[in-house]
């Protein structure tokens, strides 16, 4: 399906069903949002990474106008509805200050995958690594979005993961991603603990050759 957005660029990844807090202060999308609310429309925020629109984004929905400044900026609070790929761009759109463009939605599919237990244990063993909680659960919908931006995904990979369109893609991605970065952590815990005994007196196992 094909639809037409206005679209606010930025040099970060939304995900569906994310909360997105935002400062609005250009011109163009005080414009762009104040049409949003006063049309009841969504709006679309596709990746910008290393100077380029690669070509997917979200559409996201204004919740709430949270505060307007005299001189027209605003504090906004959204959510991501759903993923798009770019059809076109154009820069600004005829009459406006801001771009948009016909972009087309990616349909949903499950939100479920059979990998989120094993997705769930790598998670608890990196979290354990760095003294951290987490609340997640295998029974978590959208597991893979709600833990993307916790995992230490560069903004290329958290975009790569947005372009996979299965919830088992994305898990199998995250899964693979923590395997990589399990060992890393585990190493820099070990050599913390090996820093912190330095100038400590050591109580030494006498060794038996």
């Amino acid at each position: 399906m094909e639809k037409t957005l206005a679209l606010f660029p930025l040099n970060l990844i939304v995900y569906p069903g994310e909360d997105l807090n935002l400062h609005v202060f250009e011109p163009r999308y005080r414009q762009l949002i104040n049409e949003c609310l006063e049309e009841e429309r969504t709006f679309g925020i596709p990746a910008f990474i290393n100077n380029k629109l690669p070509g997917y984004g979200t559409e996201m929905h204004v919740t709430t106008l949270h505060k307007r400044y005299p001189d027209g900026r605003m504090d906004i609070k959204s959510k991501g509805l759903g993923v798009f790929r770019l059809v076109n761009f154009e820069n600004p759109l005829p009459g406006k200050l801001y771009a948009g463009g016909e972009v087309e939605l990616i349909p949903s599919t499950d939100s479920f995958s059979a990998h989120s237990q094993a997705l769930i244990e790598r998670l608890e063993q990196i979290y354990f690594l760095l003294q951290m909680e987490t609340d997640y659960a295998s029974t978590t919908e959208n597991l893979s979005y709600r833990v993307a931006h916790k995992v230490g995904l560069s903004i290329e990979q958290e975009y790569e993961l947005l372009t996979l369109e299965t919830e088992a893609e994305r898990q199998l991605f995250l899964i693979q991603h923590l395997n990589n970065v399990l060992p890393v952590v585990s190493d820099m815990e070990r050599t913390k603990k090996r820093i912190s005994l330095n100038g400590h007196f050591k109580n030494l196992d006498p060794l038996n050759f």
